[in-house]
């Protein structure tokens, strides 16, 4: 991704530093990984919910307690 690499090649440099991230960023949103949910299932979103306030609660605990 080149915006990846202008955020290592801005090393030093805030200003360049700055407008590489907000590339990065801009291509996240565009990619879906960032933003609101693209999809419409009707589910819930839990993006960004700690598993224990979530539905899936006793399901993470469980993998907790496995050896």
């Amino acid at each position: 991704m080149n915006a990846r690499r202008a955020v290592k090649q801005a090393k030093g440099d805030p200003s360049a530093t700055t407008v590489a991230r907000q590339s990065v960023d801009a291509a996240k949103v565009a990619l879906g990984e960032r933003g609101p949910v693209w999809w419409e299932d009707g589910a819930p979103d839990y993006n960004r919910t700690l598993a224990k306030n979530t539905p899936y609660r006793e399901w993470f605990e469980m993998l907790a307690s496995s050896p």
